[in-house]
């Protein structure tokens, strides 16, 4: 009997970690820059077709074309759930709230994956779990009660449609989770990833360009939008990848909690946004109950 392969020590995956981190929460920003004068839909369609036309060649050149036609119906469907809803409800939400206060809520999505792999997939939770998921929860209806709001802001979004935007992202990125685990369990990564940006492509392609904006967007939002597809999409993924094979889907997962930081500074940084108090308290709450939620946190022994 072969030897168990032994598992790489932390710092053979700790760079990558935070590198992924740091990518991800300029997202964000780069969104930001991207959606105020794309516009949300058309943000979220340079973004996938970006990283599409980066992602694809690399199916072809592994040899993995035969899996990507195979699977192209399900993979498809999963790029609309998993980037292409997600990306345009960012983007809309974008308009009207902070890059942290959207990173925040996003550091949720850990928590709804494991309610809907609850409630779909029958992985029923654990007690700490449980009181994870209502931590997490109250956490997240602190800091939507807060910017719960439906007076117009100077975009035009209510910012309690914005909240509301973010959470309907972080939900379809859960549905996609357990549909992968599913239905795409023997995928190659690679051929899920280029896939689903092909079919989330072929999804916003059409309503992009019914809302292409009338005058042409600067070089700055252009730059921004090729950077969240190259950077942000394309080789966000290829890292998140080699995360989870060189330290396991959990660690992997976590990833998420660290996120927030970086778009908080960011968003102070570069866009001169204000970081309140409530904001922090509520992102430790759902933090603290994404982690128990996951299993990355246990109550008692």
């Amino acid at each position: 009997m072969n030897a168990l392969p032994l598992a790489r020590p932390p710092r053979a995956w700790a760079i990558d970690f935070v590198v992924l981190a740091a990518i991800w929460g300029a997202s964000f920003l780069f969104t930001r820059m991207g959606a105020v004068e794309f516009g949300p839909l058309p943000t979220a369609a340079v973004r996938v077709m970006v990283a599409a036309l980066l992602l694809t060649p690399l199916v072809w050149w592994r040899g993995q074309m035969p899996a990507l036609r195979l699977h192209w119906k399900k993979v498809t469907f999963i790029g609309l759930l998993n980037s292409g809803i997600p990306f345009a409800c960012f983007a809309f939400a974008l308009l009207s709230i902070t890059t942290g206060l959207s990173a925040i809520l996003n550091a949720s999505v850990p928590m709804f994956g494991a309610v809907v792999a609850w409630v779909w997939l029958k992985d029923k939770p654990t007690g700490s779990r449980i009181v994870g998921l209502l931590m997490g929860f109250a956490g997240v209806a602190m800091l939507a009660w807060d910017a719960a709001s439906f007076k117009p802001a100077a975009s035009g979004i209510a910012p309690a449609w914005a909240v509301l935007a973010c959470l309907l992202a972080c939900v379809c990125y859960a549905l996609s989770a357990s549909y992968t685990q599913r239905y795409l369990a023997g995928v190659p990564p690679l051929v899920t990833s280029a896939g689903s940006m092909l079919g989330a492509s072929a999804g916003l392609v059409l309503p992009a360009a019914w809302l292409w904006p009338a005058h042409n967007p600067s070089l700055r939002a252009w730059l921004a939008l090729v950077l969240v597809g190259v950077v942000c999409t394309a080789l966000a993924y290829l890292l998140f990848f080699r995360l989870i094979k060189n330290a396991g889907p959990a660690k992997a997962l976590s990833v998420t909690f660290l996120v927030p930081l970086f778009a908080v500074l960011y968003g102070t940084v570069f866009l001169g946004e204000a970081v309140t108090a409530w904001m922090l308290l509520c992102a430790g709450v759902i933090v603290c109950g994404t982690a128990l939620s996951t299993g990355l946190l246990k109550l008692g022994p």
